[in-house]
């Protein structure tokens, strides 16, 4: 019989033990005293007599009827095997994460080295930090395109984003389409089943680009029931843009130009306060990391947990060997093991 996951019900009866055992060893003790004696005038020659297998055993008796009383008084305190079994519903969130990849990302004014490898650096974290999450990636410029649908497999979106690079990298059109990306994060949520749905918008510009207006995806996103974290991402002001070009050798050269940093707060704010989500400005080197921090102890996964114990009754194996051993002590006390004045 296995006592693992066993447990006593009642474990007050184990302090009948202790009077079981002063009184075993109080009949060692008075037994002792009332030993009859015998008088001899010498006993050189019994001295190399040996006890017999009776003597020798001649306290088993007791003993088997105290172990036997043991676990009687073991069964009393009613051992029970738990088995426990427990139920977890997990709710998560859908979450999709649109990415402002137009050139002005290549601003150095961000670890760790400009506004885009900060984002993909923390998108990353933020990533690798979600449980039971279903996480999704579009990146935008003047255009807007699914970099990962909605999924679990959090290593492709890492893989993905590690491929990211600008709209002068990607060769594709260069602006800031605010209203195309916002319609195509939210309709990439309008089929989710999850009671949170969640965009996640970084950008560092405002709306020049695009066939949908800000304000028409916004509308989009409300009637989907999304909310919006929205991020305005550098400091805005004068600033430099570093640009790319090859030397006559193909090399590549980093040159910089002059270029006016503006982001839309009031829209930004918007698109945040009409939803039920929360408007950042990211204007810090380390200001970006907080944000997503802050976001992740916002949206949290819901878990919970019904634990349900099973307890099994233990005590027949205990109460039948009880039985048995002192039953036993008694019939060997009575027969092969009795004693005689």
């Amino acid at each position: 019989m296995s006592l693992e996951n066993v447990s006593f019900s009642s474990p007050g009866y184990f302090w009948l033990l202790l009077p079981l055992l002063l009184i075993f060893a109080w009949s060692l003790f008075a037994e002792a005293r009332r030993r009859p004696t015998l008088q001899y005038s010498s006993l050189q020659s019994l001295r190399g007599l040996r006890s017999g297998w009776r003597v020798r055993l001649m306290r088993l008796p007791d003993l088997l009827k105290v172990a036997g009383l043991a676990l009687v008084i073991a069964a009393l305190a009613r051992p029970q095997k738990a088995d426990t079994q427990v139920k977890r519903n997990v709710e998560g969130i859908d979450i999709m994460i649109a990415l402002d990849i137009s050139d002005s990302m290549l601003i150095e004014d961000m670890k760790p080295t400009n506004r885009i490898e900060s984002a993909k650096s923390t998108i990353e974290k933020f990533v690798k930090g979600r449980s039971s999450d279903r996480i999704g990636v579009i990146i935008f410029a003047g255009e807007s395109f699914t970099l990962v649908p909605l999924t679990l497999d959090y290593d492709l979106i890492v893989s993905r984003m590690s491929e990211v690079t600008t709209a002068q990298g990607a060769h594709i059109k260069d602006g800031t389409a605010l209203g195309v990306a916002l319609a195509n994060a939210a309709g990439r949520l309008k089929d989710s089943t999850a009671k949170t749905r969640v965009v996640i918008f970084a950008t560092d510009g405002e709306n020049n680009s695009g066939t949908i207006d800000p304000e028409t995806g916004l509308t989009i996103a409300k009637g989907y029931g999304v909310k919006i974290y929205s991020i305005g991402m550098g400091q805005s002001g004068p600033t430099r843009i570093p640009i790319y070009t090859r030397d006559v050798f193909g090399n590549k050269v980093k040159t910089y130009q002059p270029f006016e940093s503006t982001v839309n707060d009031d829209l930004l704010g918007r698109m945040a306060s009409e939803t039920g989500g929360k408007y950042y400005r990211a204007d810090q080197e380390d200001s970006l990391q907080k944000i997503f921090r802050e976001i992740d102890g916002l949206e949290k996964t819901k878990i919970e947990q019904n634990k349900y114990v099973r307890y099994t009754e233990m005590f027949p194996p205990f109460l039948f060997a009880g039985l048995f051993l002192y039953l036993l002590g008694m019939g060997l006390k009575l027969t092969i093991l009795r004693r005689v004045p």
